[in-house]
């Protein structure tokens, strides 16, 4: 629902001089790829928030068996406000993990090992959410209001170069709803495919603003590995790409399963019919018009090209330090 990304120094320079050893569960990995096994290949996946929506395809392919199908053992392991998806990345403690495109270029400025090989959503769920009485109709009203955010994120950056935030406070986010409820000069962050809905239960009428209007677009929902995975152990990938790709497909046509998965793994107050409206919400975001035709969790070049372009106009000091094209690889989704 809400990312963060928080990486020390140390750990960049542990990751850079190859300090953490990756998991090598199997001499053999990307073998029995083909039918199930009772020696399935073991494998982990770090989420970036707790289990929810976004993280439906995996917690389908999960429990329909596609994983398994795929002779893969699957740990998914729920993450929350500071996921440690990088430092697991590198430290070798899991082979994937959950981000947003921008989480992406953040970890490879910094010398991580993050490379992309789904996405999700084409289009960004990222939203502030209004109470309806706050006065806000647009993100250009939100002077004389108070965000809960969390600092450093690039969205918010973006909406400073805007001028949008000029007259407006900045509190640290905890991801509860509790306060837009109560006061209509509260504003938060939020993804659009779970917090309105928590919201309207608590009898506030809000209104969410999409930052993606701003023309701020990562791709969301992201599965990412290391090229160093991909370069020795490339069938594994391959597998479970393709099984967490029909898991996603399943999971939009039909949320039931997964859904049912992920309110067992989830302890921090998600309810089914939050599940529900955040599948529903999610379909738009993953096949937006025009790219319904194409392969599911389709990535290109111009759109990172684009990303990256954004965030080294945002911060000059850390301008052609990463190039788009390693950020990405869709070898596995052809």
């Amino acid at each position: 629902m809400n990312r963060i990304v928080s990486l020390s120094c140390g750990l960049a320079i542990l990751a850079m001089s190859g300090c953490g050893s990756s998991l090598d569960p199997s001499t053999n990995a990307g073998q029995n790829t083909e039918g199930s096994s009772s020696e399935n290949l073991p494998v982990a996946i770090q989420l970036n928030w707790y289990p929810e929506s976004e993280h439906g395809g995996v917690f389908q392919a999960e429990s329909d068996g596609a994983y398994t199908t795929a002779g893969l053992q699957v740990d998914i392991r729920p993450g929350g406000r500071s996921a440690p998806v990088a430092q697991e990345l590198a430290l070798g403690r899991v082979q994937f993990g959950f981000a947003n495109a921008d989480d992406v270029v953040v970890y490879r400025r910094q010398g991580l090992d993050v490379v992309a090989v789904l996405a999700a959503m084409q289009d960004n769920p990222r939203c502030i959410l209004v109470q309806q009485k706050s006065g806000a109709e647009s993100l250009n009203d939100l002077a004389g209001l108070t965000l809960q955010c969390q600092a450093g994120r690039p969205y918010l950056e973006f909406m400073r170069s805007k001028g949008l935030l000029d007259k407006v406070k900045e509190v640290p986010y905890f991801g509860s709803v509790a306060s837009l409820v109560a006061d209509p000069k509260i504003a938060i962050q939020g993804y659009s495919c779970a917090e309105p809905l928590l919201a309207e239960q608590e009898g506030a009428k809000v209104r969410v603003l999409m930052v993606s209007k701003l023309g701020w677009n990562p791709y969301s929902s992201v599965l990412v590995t290391t090229s160093k995975l991909i370069q020795e152990q490339p069938d594994m990938v391959r597998a479970f790409v393709k099984a967490t790709q029909a898991g996603w497909k399943s999971y939009l046509k039909d949320p039931t399963k997964g859904n049912t998965a992920i309110l067992k793994a989830n302890h921090h107050g998600m309810t089914a019919n939050v599940l529900k409206f955040g599948s529903e919400q999610m379909r738009a975001l993953a096949m937006p018009p025009g790219e319904q035709s194409k392969v599911f969790g389709n990535m290109s070049l111009e759109r990172w090209t684009g990303l990256v372009k954004q965030m080294d106009a945002l911060d000059p000091s850390q301008a052609n330090l990463v190039k788009p094209e390693d950020c990405f690889t869709d070898q596995f989704l052809k």
